[in-house]
């Protein structure tokens, strides 16, 4: 593989470890509301949050609910199945409440900071950007908040674009904004399809970071399948991608 001028990262759950955050963050907003949640076992609760979350997320990804509206109606559903019914107002607090917890427990992955000074010590002028599904201004307090913000140089989101990943375009559009060629540039992130099928359907080299592993459910058989045919690249951390993009 030629070195590439140019790595564009997905921020949760590749570099950002959201899901550590969500779970940490869930629990702690129950214990300190009390009532059925605190009560309930910390699994489910976890459980139930994470599905809540890729079900409203999705929906205001494909435009069915504002970004407001999203996090209002996890709140409801969750609140619900604990048998309290949230006013719009309510849902809205609650949720307020859920984030401070959530943005207490924010935190890069261990790998992620270590990977990026060892692609720029390997691959001198190397660039970096993101690609992320969401808002700016939400996105970037997470980049200030980490310091993710002063090492890369163009953070794409959908909602600034008005596409989402896996759409080609906003691949195509990132490159665009370094001058980039796609084919001389690496996307990284952890959803097979969303992230590495669609980054290298667009021409780039996807690469999959599947922290999961084994412990996770298995991507759609069609997913590999495609996956296979693009010449996407499975690794498991941050820490194999020097070895992978700039071999000693």
């Amino acid at each position: 593989m030629t070195r590439p001028a140019l790595v564009l990262f997905d921020l949760d759950d590749t570099l950002f470890a959201h899901r550590a955050a969500v779970a940490d963050g869930i629990l702690g907003h129950v214990a300190a509301q009390g009532g059925r949640g605190a009560a309930a076992d910390p699994h489910a609760v976890v459980a139930l949050w994470n599905a809540l979350e890729e079900q409203h997320y999705h929906a205001y990804l494909a435009g069915e609910l504002d970004f407001a509206g999203q996090r209002s109606a996890r709140a409801r559903d969750f609140a619900a199945a604990h048998g309290v019914d949230l006013t719009e107002a309510e849902a809205a607090a609650w949720f307020t409440d859920y984030f401070e917890h959530y943005r207490a427990h924010w935190r890069l992955h261990d790998d992620a900071l270590p990977c990026l000074d060892e692609l720029a010590l390997r691959i001198p002028g190397v660039r970096f950007g993101l690609i992320t599904n969401g808002e700016l201004a939400y996105q970037s307090v997470k980049l200030a908040d980490t310091g993710l913000d002063s090492r890369v140089e163009h953070v794409v989101t959908s909602a600034e674009f008005g596409l989402s990943k896996p759409r080609p375009e906003i691949f195509v559009h990132a490159c665009a904004l370094f001058g980039a060629d796609p084919g001389a540039s690496v996307y990284v992130g952890d959803r097979l399809r969303t992230d590495a099928i669609g980054a290298a359907a667009a021409g780039l080299t996807g690469v999959w970071l599947d922290r999961v592993g084994p412990a996770g459910p298995p991507p759609p058989e069609a997913d590999l399948a495609d996956a296979r045919a693009l010449g996407v690249i499975r690794l498991s951390t941050l820490t194999a991608l020097p070895d992978l993009l700039a071999p000693r």
